[in-house]
């Protein structure tokens, strides 16, 4: 488990979350969002033949697409995060079963409700960028 105290500071506002090597996996297809802790891991073992408390992050979306929850285990506990969105929807692969593999950039544009499939970089050629200029 990584803790990490606040950035501007260095002290309070404590964070604590999965380990920053943890596996990030996207769980494809649509998952009732009433299922808590006991319903998530059931099906991290039987749909994904996974072992939820293995120390690996997994992220279930609801059918209407606004609602995430993300099932994290440990050795010894299990946390569970909520999402959701007020205006638009988490975008999600079209496979209807099996996982897939984030990075920890790809969650965090996934919890903004950004596109993290194809997100825009600017380029060093872009024609629209200021260059900067050379004073001699």
């Amino acid at each position: 488990m990584d803790v990490a105290a606040d950035a501007d500071t260095g002290e309070g506002g404590l964070v604590i979350g999965p380990p920053s090597r943890a596996q990030i996996w996207l769980v494809a297809g649509f998952t009732d969002m009433r299922k808590g802790f006991a319903g998530l891991s059931a099906l991290v073992q039987t749909q994904l033949d996974q072992d939820p408390y293995a120390g690996q992050i997994y992220i279930f979306r609801g059918k209407q697409g606004d609602k995430l929850k993300i099932l994290w285990g440990d050795e010894d506990s299990l946390c569970l995060y909520y999402r959701r969105l007020h205006e638009g929807r988490f975008v999600w692969p079209q496979a209807k079963d099996g996982m897939i593999e984030l990075s920890a950039a790809q969650l965090s544009m996934l919890l903004e409700g950004i596109d993290w499939r194809r997100p825009k970089r600017t380029s060093p050629r872009d024609p629209d960028r200021p260059r900067p200029t050379r004073s001699v």
